[in-house]
Order: structure tokens, then sequence, then C-alpha cells
């Protein structure tokens, strides 16, 4: 069961403003937490507002506890050129929920494909590496419902196998929403299932 990765990597909080300059460009870089694709739009729209006089606003972005979803966007810079090598740092770094900007300012110098590549992965690096990276638990949610009676086993349970209670309706019926790290998924359903007057179902 220890074989199952159930952490991921994230970022705590947007990072502070990098700068990195190349033969008069200015790339300045942004890392944020984000959860949606809708987070990633109010994020790049902003920046978009702040630095409305930049030439582009590449990014790339990874979402979901296992890593499943990401996008990498040029904006207009050479094909592979921007949102490839910024995705690339993202990989490095091996977080998810996370999106990297990188701003340009033209600075009148072509840089070249090899260029671009060199600087907006520069760039996603120094935003990352002013970023607070930070360890999650992939976790699972359940509902436990027993009579009240059943309510110190359930407690005591709870208790010994360190589950977090995400919810309680505490009544005659009892209905409790708890949340299991998913490596302790399998032990901690098959506890609950096997004691008396005790139902576990999972939250879906």
């Amino acid at each position: 069961m220890d074989s199952i990765k159930d952490t991921y990597k994230t970022i705590r909080k947007p990072s502070p403003e990098t700068l990195f300059k190349d033969r008069g460009s200015k790339f300045f870089g942004y890392a944020f937490p984000v959860r949606e694709e809708a987070d990633i739009k109010s994020c790049i729209d902003r920046l978009k507002k702040e630095h409305h006089t930049a030439r582009h606003w590449c990014y790339a972005w990874q979402l979901g506890k296992d890593y499943s979803s990401y996008r990498a966007n040029d904006d207009g810079e050479p094909s592979n050129s921007a949102g490839m090598p910024i995705y690339g740092q993202l990989q490095a770094f091996d977080v998810t929920n996370t999106l990297v900007v990188v701003v340009r300012y033209f600075g009148g110098t072509k840089l070249g494909v090899g260029g671009l590549i060199q600087a907006y992965r520069t760039s996603a690096q120094l935003a990352l590496e002013a970023s607070e990276i930070i360890e999650k638990t992939i976790d699972e949610e359940y509902i436990l419902e027993f009579d009240y009676p059943e309510m110190n086993v359930v407690m005591r349970m709870i208790k010994e196998q360190n589950i977090t209670i995400v919810s309680q309706e505490m009544e005659l019926k009892c209905k409790m929403l708890i949340s299991v790290r998913k490596k302790d998924v399998e032990r901690v359903f098959e506890l609950f299932k096997n004691t008396y007057k005790v139902t576990i179902k999972q939250v879906v």
C-alpha cells in the first residue's frame, strides 16, 4: 500500500515579481497557485492590465493532484520558444495547480529562438525559485452514518486512525464527513465497514 503516490507539490502563494534581462529585453516572471482554468484567466488578465505596454504574455500551467492537465502558450513568440520552456520548469520543480507567466518587453534586439528558449526558461526558474513550494497529501472523503449510541466507538476509531473530520451532524442519527489520506483508504474503509451499526460510503 505504501507504493501509492498520495502527495503532490504546489506553491503556497503568488511569487514575488522576478526580472531577467537579455540584450535590452525584459522578462518579468510570476508564479501563481491555481485550482481551475477560471483562476488562470483572471491571473493573466490582471497581468495584461498591469503590463499593458508589454509585447508578450507567455505562460504554462499544470493542474490536478495527479498532474493530469497542462497547457503551454507562446503568445506570438516562435513556436515552442516560450510556453514549453516555462512548462519544462513546472516539471523540473515537480509542481501542480501552478501557473507561471513571463511578461516580455522587447528591447530592440532579436534574441533568436535559442535565446528566447533560454530567457523564458530562466525567467520561469527564477519565479519558481522565489515561490514557497509545499507538499500536500491526496485525500478522499467518506460519509459515516451511525446512531448516537455508537458515537464513542466512532470517535475512538477516528482518534486512533488520525482521521480528519470535515463536518458532522450530531443528532439521533449521526452523519460525519471524514477525510482520509489515499494510502490509508483501504484499511480505514474496511475498519468502518466491519464496525457494527456504522455505514461508510465514498463521496463521489
